[in-house]
C-alpha cells in the first residue's frame, strides 16, 4: 500500500468554506460557506481544517443557518479565544463525499487552472478563480491582462472540454 503523497491528497479534497470568526463566548464559530445551499456544508464530514501549515480534522458537533450565514460548534473549541483562533481558517472535505454531477455541471474547483480561448482558438489566459456575484458567476482569466467574464452557458461559454482542459467562449470586453 503506498501512502498518497500531500499533492495528491491535496487533489482528493475540495475547499467548501471558512471559519471567519468566533460567535459568541462558548466557542461557536461564524462559517461562510461555498455549498448551495449554505447548509449543505454540514453533509460533508469531517472537516479538514487548514490554518497556515497546519491542517486537523475535526468534526462538527452543531450547526445552524443564521441571518444569511452559518454558525457551527466544532470539537475542541470550547471558548471565544479558541473559536478566534481558528478564524480564517479553510474548511475542506474529501472529494468523494460530493454529489456526482451530471453532463454540464462542473464544480469551480475543477474549472480553476483551465485554459481559455475564444472562437477563434486564440488563447487569452487561464481560469484564476471564480466569483459569485448573485446575478451570475464570473471566470477570473489571467492572461497578457485580467478579465472577468461571466460564465453564461450558450451566450458567453461555449464549450468546457475537461479533457482537453480548454473552456471556449465568446466573449467582447466592454469600453
Amino acid at each position: 500500500m503506498s501512502i498518497p503523497s500531500s499533492e495528491q491528497q491535496a487533489e482528493d479534497r475540495v475547499l467548501v468554506g471558512k471559519i471567519t470568526g468566533a460567535f459568541g463566548i462558548k466557542g461557536w464559530v461564524k462559517v461562510h460557506s461555498f455549498t448551495r445551499p449554505i447548509e449543505n456544508i454540514v453533509s460533508y464530514l469531517p472537516w479538514t481544517l487548514k490554518l497556515g501549515s497546519d491542517e486537523w480534522d475535526i468534526e462538527l458537533f452543531e450547526a445552524r443557518v443564521r441571518g444569511k450565514g452559518l454558525v457551527a460548534k466544532v470539537e475542541t473549541v470550547d471558548d471565544r479565544n479558541a473559536a478566534e483562533a481558528i478564524a480564517g481558517a479553510d474548511i475542506f472535505v474529501a472529494r468523494n463525499m460530493l454529489k456526482e454531477l451530471i453532463a454540464g455541471e462542473y464544480y469551480w474547483r475543477d474549472l480553476v487552472g483551465l485554459d481559455v480561448t475564444d472562437t477563434a482558438g486564440q488563447l487569452l489566459g487561464k481560469v484564476d478563480s471564480l466569483l459569485e456575484t448573485g446575478a451570475n458567476d464570473v471566470l477570473v482569466i489571467e492572461g497578457k491582462k485580467r478579465r472577468l467574464v461571466p460564465y453564461v452557458v450558450g451566450d458567453v461559454i461555449k464549450s468546457v472540454d475537461m479533457d482537453a482542459g480548454i473552456i471556449q467562449i465568446d466573449w467582447v470586453e466592454p469600453e
